[in-house]
């Protein structure tokens, strides 16, 4: 676990290294905002950067993001998705298989590294989770183009009238050859619709602790 202050310095880090000094795009600005860059140091590389809030507790958003073995259940495009081991220092190395329209499926292979970020008080206060690439961990297979760099984050924090504000941030490369419109509309609907699968599965836990009358 980790405090508040560790967290904050490791945010700007990120923030504020690799991407080079192109300017962000806005390519949403409703509830939940999205913008994109590119990232110079993976040929055909994005940044992408989404926020918003969500009607979800801190508890069930944990749930539901540290269950991968559901996660072909309620995240968009996913056909596969299965826990490959437990390290030693608390990291999970995950494997995941996505089927797009019009393209070949794509798969990769995260380590993720889950933080409950406590405060002064020893309470939890946000949520933390973070992933890199380990593609060496499984052989690729054949008919599936392996996306080699993705790696990011998710930071939850509770807000004080309720749910809780997320920043969700990961840089990807589309592996393959995808067409230009595609790659674009992938862009703003593959993000929206990962937050409201995300935000679907934690209401869905909500409801299910919720005590029968």
């Amino acid at each position: 676990m980790r405090s508040v202050a560790g967290v904050v310095v490791l945010v700007c880090t990120l923030v504020a290294g690799g991407a080079g000094a192109e300017d962000w795009e806005q390519v949403s600005d409703g509830d939940i905002a999205i913008k994109a860059r590119p990232y110079t140091a993976v040929t055909g590389g994005r940044e992408v950067w989404a926020e918003g809030v969500l009607p979800v507790s801190l508890q069930d958003v944990q749930a539901a993001l540290t269950d991968h073995d559901n996660f072909r259940n309620f995240m968009p495009y996913v056909t596969e998705s299965r826990l490959l081991s437990r390290g030693e220092d608390g990291t999970r190395l995950t494997y995941t298989r996505l089927d797009f329209p019009l393209i070949s499926d794509r798969d990769y292979v995260l380590r993720v590294h889950d933080e409950p970020v406590l405060g002064a008080d020893g309470t939890q206060v946000a949520f933390h989770q973070k992933w890199t690439p380990d593609n060496s961990a499984l052989p690729e297979r054949v008919g599936v183009v392996r996306l080699r760099h993705n790696q990011g984050s998710w930071y939850f924090t509770p807000r004080a009238e309720g749910g809780v504000r997320f920043v969700y941030r990961f840089i990807v490369e589309p592996g393959g050859s995808i067409p230009g419109f595609l790659a674009g509309v992938g862009q703003k609907d593959a993000v929206l619709a990962t937050v409201r699968g995300v935000e679907k599965r934690a209401l869905k836990l909500a409801a299910d602790r919720a005590p029968t009358k």
